[in-house]
């Protein structure tokens, strides 16, 4: 039996009644998502743009006649990077850029202390390997060897590991244990691609056996 008119529309208000106001909802709850996503991907991206560009300026600090950057500069701009940037890559190299400042103005203490919460906590393994390597570098400096010979224990990934068995050689060869400086020497040599630069490795492996002859 067919429904008249009047019994189409009631049945449609009656459905309308029972549907219309979850469908609203879900409607507007798929709008919110959409519309959040899209703000949330603009504000990563504004984000990523003001950091850049502040890291463009730090990195500026260096174009000066004596090459040397203008502490006060580096520290506030640095300062800025992490404080409105945390997180974000760019605070870290923010950190990088400081430790090697720190150095270069023989300020060791002040470069560990840039260098350690990037090992605990590194924003990709390319900077917990160059915090890690850099920091090694910094305790030799500071007498510690042993102590940075620590940080270099394992195996780093192979596009790490040549430049990290050097530095253990470095180390060792530092604490005058030449055989074992010598193994880490021809590691970081046999993880190099066959075109690439051995010399100053070659160079360091002939000192050594000049040495034992």
């Amino acid at each position: 039996m067919s429904m008249t008119e009047e019994e189409q529309i009631a049945q449609m208000k009656d459905w309308w009644q029972r549907n219309g106001k979850p469908l609203l909802t879900g409607g507007a709850l798929a709008l919110a998502l959409v519309f959040g996503w899209q703000a949330w991907q603009q504000y990563q991206t504004n984000q990523a743009q003001g950091a850049g560009a502040l890291y463009q300026q730090l990195l500026e600090t260096t174009l000066t006649p004596s090459g040397q950057p203008d502490i006060g500069k580096v520290t506030e701009l640095a300062g800025k990077l992490k404080s409105d940037f945390a997180g974000t890559h760019y605070a870290q190299y923010a950190s990088l850029f400081v430790a090697k400042v720190a150095v270069e103005n023989g300020k060791l203490d002040d470069a560990a202390a840039e260098l350690k919460p990037l090992l605990d906590k590194p924003r990709d393994a390319a900077i917990g390997e160059l915090a890690r390597q850099r920091l090694a570098r910094v305790l030799a400096a500071q007498g510690k060897a042993e102590e940075g010979l620590k940080l270099l224990d394992g195996e780093a990934e192979k596009a790490w590991l040549a430049a990290r068995e050097e530095l253990r050689g470095d180390l060792l060869v530092q604490l005058g244990r030449g055989d074992e400086a010598h193994k880490a020497y021809q590691k970081a040599k046999d993880a190099l691609h066959e075109d690439a630069a051995v010399g100053g490795l070659q160079m360091k492996l002939d000192d050594l056996a000049k040495g034992d002859a």
